[in-house]
């Protein structure tokens, strides 16, 4: 899957770390099941999350800069429009409405 600038996406609300394997995630836990925007794709990358466990990261993946609200991801704690920048990998995303 592909995903293009201004793309609506939702970050996973998975948590592989709960099941008591031994992982690496690279999607930090506040942004899990919440909906952001695609800003722009960075380019394609090995996959981190198995480099770190000792794998060839591979298949590669897409590395995307996604935009969120804050006030969505903390709401009732920002006036005003303010956002939030991360850089994710589409695994962790899937298409929103």
């Amino acid at each position: 899957m592909s995903y293009a600038p201004g793309d609506p996406v939702r970050v996973r609300d998975s948590w592989p770390e709960a099941k008591g394997t031994k992982v690496h995630v690279r999607t930090p836990h506040f942004l899990r099941g919440r909906k952001g925007r695609i800003e722009r794709r960075l380019g394609e990358f090995a996959n981190p999350e198995t480099l770190a466990m000792g794998g060839d990261g591979l298949p590669k993946q897409a590395l995307y800069m996604v935009v969120f609200e804050r006030g969505d991801l903390f709401p009732g704690t920002v006036q005003g429009r303010e956002t939030l920048t991360a850089d994710l990998y589409e695994s962790w995303l899937e298409r929103a409405s």
